[in-house]
């Protein structure tokens, strides 16, 4: 467990002053997403969350990256909203709800409690958390419910992966980072992969996560916690089995961008001999990779719809 009271005091300090550098600039319209604005203090808030659930603290030489992360969370969520609120009939699962804000607390080892009290020595109402994460939860339901239709999964494929799970008697799982970069266009391909790992080899992936994966876990480092090989296709498990602790993949081309995975741990646990659990865990993990999929597809056609405008 980690030194609690530390991080408070480390994460009241650096907020006090990114508040304080900001205490002497009037509140001031800073964008406008259709029809709904964001101020410069619902950018300055989106910081204080971004470093408080990220576990970071707050130096100079970081503001221009974090201000630009908090700009693309502030406007990403915004374009949600007004997507969710077509759908009146669309409502939050509460026990997910509350499994997700624990999970949150979880990432920095320690419990909701501490989290919430860490908000409110900083100034924030906790609620703006709550908001956030029941927008993603609404967000995801709406994806299913439209796409629901086209989650079409191999069961014969399914059924060769429990085969050879079947023969194993540990199964291996791996601590995965990602960063999952938008395609681009062959010719810039070779460019854009070159300019992604040399800032991986500047800036560390965790950052890079932050500041340019399209991903929902770029708000998390790109952290995609412990991930089962059950769940990985046979093509990232190769990739993944050869990659060392600590080492960032070769880039990976997928339907949906470009993916960097990082293997920061590996370890064997003992296998699950319920082979129907296993079987369903499989057709959930690949439904959620399809639905991810449509989510990415569908956000970026109502990015491109919406009047998105910014003042100086």
């Amino acid at each position: 467990m980690i030194n609690i009271k530390k991080i408070l005091i480390i994460t009241i300090i650096s907020l006090f002053y990114l508040t304080k550098s900001n205490a002497e600039i009037k509140d001031y319209l800073f964008a406008t997403i259709g029809d709904k604005a964001i101020t410069h203090s619902d950018i300055v808030k989106e910081i204080k969350i971004i470093l408080i659930l990220s576990g970071q603290s707050f130096s100079e030489n970081m503001r221009e990256e974090l201000e630009s992360v908090a700009i693309r969370s502030a406007v990403e969520r915004t374009v949600k909203e007004i997507e969710i609120e077509k759908f009146e009939s669309l409502k939050a699962n509460e026990t997910d709800l509350d499994a997700e804000l624990n999970r949150l607390a979880g990432n920095l080892d320690m419990d909701l409690d501490t989290l919430k009290s860490i908000f409110i020595a900083n100034g924030i109402d906790f609620e703006n958390v709550i908001d956030q994460t029941r927008t993603e939860l609404l967000w995801n339901g709406l994806i299913f419910e439209l796409y629901k239709n086209r989650l079409s999964i191999n069961i014969d494929e399914i059924d060769d992966q429990l085969k050879l799970i079947g023969k194993k008697k540990e199964i291996n799982e791996y601590l995965l980072s990602e960063i999952l970069i938008k395609s681009v266009p062959k010719e810039e391909m070779e460019s854009k992969i070159e300019d992604i790992k040399n800032k991986i080899k500047t800036e560390g992936f965790e950052k890079v996560a932050i500041n340019l994966s399209i991903s929902e876990t770029s708000s998390k480092n790109g952290d995609m916690g412990w991930v089962s090989e059950n769940v990985i296709s046979e093509n990232l498990k190769s990739i993944i089995k050869s990659i060392a602790p600590g080492i960032v993949s070769e880039p990976i081309l997928l339907p949906m961008g470009i993916l960097f995975l990082k293997v920061r741990d590996k370890r064997k646990i003992k296998k699950n001999t319920n082979i129907e659990e296993a079987k369903n865990q499989l057709v959930k993990n690949e439904k959620i990779k399809i639905l991810r999929m449509h989510s990415l597809s569908h956000f970026d056609k109502l990015q491109r719809s919406i009047s998105i405008k910014y003042y100086d």
